[in-house]
Parts: structure tokens; C-alpha cells; sequence
């Protein structure tokens, strides 16, 4: 992701929101239809049986849509067995860089590792970290959410505009999480913000698409067209 590619947009499931992995598996295939350009899959509750299940299930969903990249959250052993685009890691999991290691040996080129930052002195230690790394840092919370109660204390705008410019001083891509709605969208574009995630914005709407659009017509208007630059 550079600047003057577009504000990008992540869908982060949560399978109760949906309603169950067959309404994750619809929300999927609407937001891609929507103009999501990456889907985070995340479900901590469900097995690894489970997670390869729906997280398969969500790639054969979306592979008509525009080219839409889905990745499994915490779990680099899921996405490396079924084949995912990517990872997304916290704090508390894998080490990045041996992520990418064994990414690179079973992948090659081309996997997605994105990795959650909340405070400075984690965004200093992504930038130390050997240089293709991490693709992608997830900066949250930006305010608090009940889709994830054991998040760090949240940001606000003054937080996430600190985090974002160390991040693209030290050469790192961002996304900001944790309770974004529709009306932060300008803000946090104009606090730095290279893409957005989304979980309840979309996950359990009425309808998932046109929730989708909404968002999608208003980062086009905050930053210009997406064109697909989440690696």
C-alpha cells in the first residue's frame, strides 16, 4: 500500500455477528461484491477443522468477485494448509519473522503477513524488524468494541494520528480497527489512515452489500479509488 493508491477496505468476520459460518460465508461474498479488498478471517471459538472449513469456504465464495485477498487471524497454520492469501498476528502470537520464514518456505513470495500494533513502541519494534517482514500494521483500537473486549485501551483520533505517522515514517503500511463506523471514515483518512477495518459495519447489517457500498463510496470520496494495494 502507497500513498495516491486509494483508502482500502478489511472486512474482519465475527461468525456470531453473521449469525453462523453459512452468514459469514454470505457476508463474504457481498462485501467482496461491495468493494471490500481483503477479508480477515477470525473466529476464535471454532476448531482448526472448523476455521480450515469456513476459511475455504470464504475463498471459493469470493473467487469471482474482483481479485479480494482473504486471510485467517492468529492462525499461520490454517492459512499455510488451505492455501489463504495471508495472516494477520497479534502481540501474543507467532513471532513475525518466523512467520515469514516459514511462509516463505511453504509460499514463496507473495503471502500477506499483517501484524497489530497500539502503541509506539510497538510500531518501533515493526520497523526494526528484518525489512519485508510484515506487510501490513493493524493499528487499534481506535475506540472500544464488544467484538473484541480484550483489546488494548482505545486510541481515539489524536492516538491513531501519532501511530499512523510513525508508521509511514518507518516505512509500514497501516490499517486502523476496533469500532469504525461510517461517519469516522473522513477522520481517520485525515488522521492518516491508509485503509480501515470493519467488523459490526458490515457483519450483521440487513444487508451486507449495501452496508459494503456505503463504506466503499465513502473512502473513495475521503481518499480516492481503491485499486487493490493491501499486499
Amino acid at each position: 500500500m502507497s500513498d495516491g493508491r486509494g483508502v482500502e477496505l478489511y472486512l474482519v468476520t465475527d461468525t456470531a455477528l453473521c449469525g453462523g459460518p453459512d452468514g459469514v460465508v454470505e457476508t463474504a461474498e457481498a462485501a467482496a461484491r461491495g468493494g471490500v479488498d481483503m477479508i480477515q478471517i477470525r473466529d476464535h471459538d471454532a476448531s482448526t477443522r472448523e476455521l480450515c472449513s469456513l476459511t475455504t469456504r470464504v475463498i471459493d465464495a469470493v473467487a469471482t468477485a474482483r481479485r479480494v485477498r482473504v486471510v485467517v487471524d492468529d492462525r499461520l497454520d490454517v492459512a499455510l494448509a488451505i492455501g489463504a492469501d495471508g495472516v494477520h498476528l497479534g502481540q501474543s502470537d507467532l513471532d513475525p519473522v518466523v512467520a515469514r520464514r516459514l511462509a516463505d518456505r511453504v509460499v514463496g513470495e507473495g503471502f500477506h503477513l499483517g501484524w497489530s500494533v497500539s502503541n509506539l513502541e510497538q510500531v518501533a519494534a515493526a520497523t526494526r524488524l528484518p525489512r519485508g517482514t510484515v506487510d501490513l500494521l493493524g493499528i487499534g483500537p481506535f475506540r472500544a468494541t464488544p467484538t473484541k473486549p480484550d483489546a488494548a485501551q482505545p486510541l481515539g483520533l489524536d492516538g491513531v494520528g501519532a501511530i499512523t505517522d510513525a508508521a509511514r515514517a518507518g516505512g509500514c503500511a497501516n490499517v486502523v480497527i476496533g469500532g469504525v463506523k461510517l461517519p469516522d471514515l473522513r477522520a481517520l483518512v485525515a488522521a492518516g489512515a491508509q485503509g480501515v477495518a470493519v467488523v459490526s459495519a458490515i457483519c450483521g447489517q440487513p444487508d451486507p452489500l449495501a452496508a459494503t457500498q456505503a463504506l466503499r463510496r465513502e473512502l473513495d470520496a475521503a481518499g480516492g479509488s481503491s485499486t487493490g494495494s493491501l499486499r
